[in-house]
């Protein structure tokens, strides 16, 4: 069995917002953790940036990261359905 893969090019200029729990905030901050795990509910695009907000169960502590998607996994033999795994940069 052989796959095809498609070399995309960055195309996305879409900023997109997301609340992240502390553990997982603290990962990618310190460099751990450089993909994100997400409900498609967006638009997610090659390029867009990806904001992560910091959030306990007290609210937003105002801390957030700003990363650009530089991949996108969407194979539903690695993804459950409805989810998305996101490739950052930056």
């Amino acid at each position: 069995m052989s796959f095809l893969l498609e070399k995309k090019e960055p195309v996305g200029k879409m900023l997109h917002r997301v609340k992240t729990e502390p553990k997982y905030f603290a990962d990618s901050m310190n460099g751990l953790k450089d993909f994100e795990v997400r409900w498609n509910d967006r638009d997610y695009q090659v390029g867009d940036l990806l904001e992560l907000e910091e959030w306990t169960a007290e609210g937003n502590t105002g801390k957030t990261l700003t990363r650009r998607i530089k991949y996108i996994l969407n194979d539903p033999r690695f993804c459950k359905e409805g989810y998305v795994v996101l490739g950052l940069e930056g």
